[in-house]
């Protein structure tokens, strides 16, 4: 469908989805952003739902500015996949074993490597510049120095909420790991600092909302959010690509080199700022529950625990600032789910799917997200379907 468009302040708000069905406060939120003084552009993509400052689902382009609390405190947080050649019917009957493998490997929750991981002894980790990486995180921001040895042990772990790693079969029977992952705690350590300061600043005082707080280019402040926004997505791309090489190592011991081998890895952030250009105009563009879906771009756009996942490309649509939704986008809060849902409903909503069904993940269930499909259905001018994903194994904290 086209998008529509909401009266705003300085701006329209384009939404690639009925406003209708949005929650009140999330309006509120977007409306909030369109009258600041700095914003360029604003797109809501159709996952859209209520969040820190800034909803979840938006796409907001400012000139000269950032908003680190619309960053959120997940920065770069975001998806990874590859595709193997094992099919459906390389798979054991019983996938359990398989499972806990992978979570022995990959450390879930607040959880950390017992000895910092090797890059070079991971077959298949194409990443260099580890020592350049690791150097300059001496120059982040002083208040997270002293978490640095934490970072480190931290490199190549899920954590939990909303984060997955997953095995999945697509239509044609391949077989894909999909891990969903970020910047972990030193992420949100560098956020925290960062968003305290900017509320704090003089030209932020009468803002609307304080969590929408910027730094504005060519101040100290915005040099060093900028510095370490950029090492911190950073992180979260390597701490994915070192997650997906020890879960592909797993899948290949377990299946032998001569019938796995596994292609490209698609890699995309969907909690980021990134320097783009629009109508001659150098912006920055923050992508909070985004992902960037360009012409060509390939992207993950998951549902939930059981349903499914789908491979997009993007087709370049600059109305939404080459965007696309991040996932299906929840439906209700986690305390919602949690007093909505039974482990019963667990069971039933991952029937045929190997993964935790307790009490622990039960906001994560199924039904406290919204339809993937009618999502996709949405957005069918921003990206096209590359492949469609089944879970057979959901890892989470």
């Amino acid at each position: 469908m086209p998008y529509q468009t909401l009266k705003g302040g300085r701006v329209p708000i384009r939404m690639w989805t009925d406003p209708a069905t949005v929650e009140h406060v999330a309006l509120d939120q977007l409306r909030n952003v369109s009258a600041l003084p700095w914003v360029e552009g604003l797109a809501v993509m159709p996952d859209v739902h209520f969040g820190k400052g800034a909803t979840v689902g938006s796409v907001i382009a400012m000139r000269d500015a950032v908003s680190p609390a619309a960053v959120g405190v997940d920065i770069g947080c975001g998806m990874t996949a590859a595709r193997s050649t094992l099919t459906v019917e390389d798979m054991p009957d019983d996938l359990s074993g398989l499972r806990g493998r992978l979570e022995k490997a990959i450390p879930v929750g607040r959880g950390a490597h017992k000895h910092e991981v090797d890059p070079s002894a991971l077959p298949g980790l194409r990443e260099r510049g580890w020592y350049e990486f690791w150097k300059d995180a001496e120059n982040l921001h002083r208040g997270v120095r002293s978490r640095l040895g934490r970072a480190r042990s931290q490199m190549g772990t899920l954590g939990g909420g909303n984060h997955f790693l997953e095995l999945c079969a697509d239509d044609d029977g391949a077989i894909w790991l999909v891990l969903h992952s970020g910047s972990r705690n030193i992420g949100n350590a560098l956020a925290e600092q960062h968003i305290e300061a900017a509320r704090a600043l003089p030209h932020n005082q009468d803002l609307p909302d304080p969590d929408l707080a910027v730094f504005i280019s060519g101040t100290p402040k915005m040099d060093a959010y900028r510095h370490d926004l950029f090492w911190a997505q950073e992180y979260a791309r390597r701490n994915r690509a070192v997650m997906m090489a020890l879960a592909q190592n797993v899948v290949t011991q377990r299946f032998g080199p001569h019938r796995c081998r596994w292609e490209q890895q698609i890699s995309c952030h969907h909690n980021y700022v990134a320097e783009e250009e629009y109508d001659g105009v150098e912006l920055l563009v923050t992508r909070k529950g985004a992902i960037r879906a360009g012409a060509g771009d390939l992207g993950i756009i998951p549902g939930s625990m059981a349903t499914g996942t789908y491979i997009v490309r993007g087709l370049g649509n600059p109305t939404a600032y080459n965007s696309a939704s991040h996932g299906a986008g929840r439906l209700m809060s986690r305390n919602k789910a949690r007093k909505s849902f039974t482990v019963d409903d667990l069971i039933e909503q991952t029937k045929g799917v190997e993964c935790r069904k307790d009490g622990g993940v039960i906001d994560e269930i199924p039904g406290a997200y919204k339809d993937l499909e009618s999502v996709m259905a949405a957005q069918s001018d921003l990206v096209e379907v590359v492949a469609h994903l089944r879970q057979l194994i959901c890892v989470k904290g």
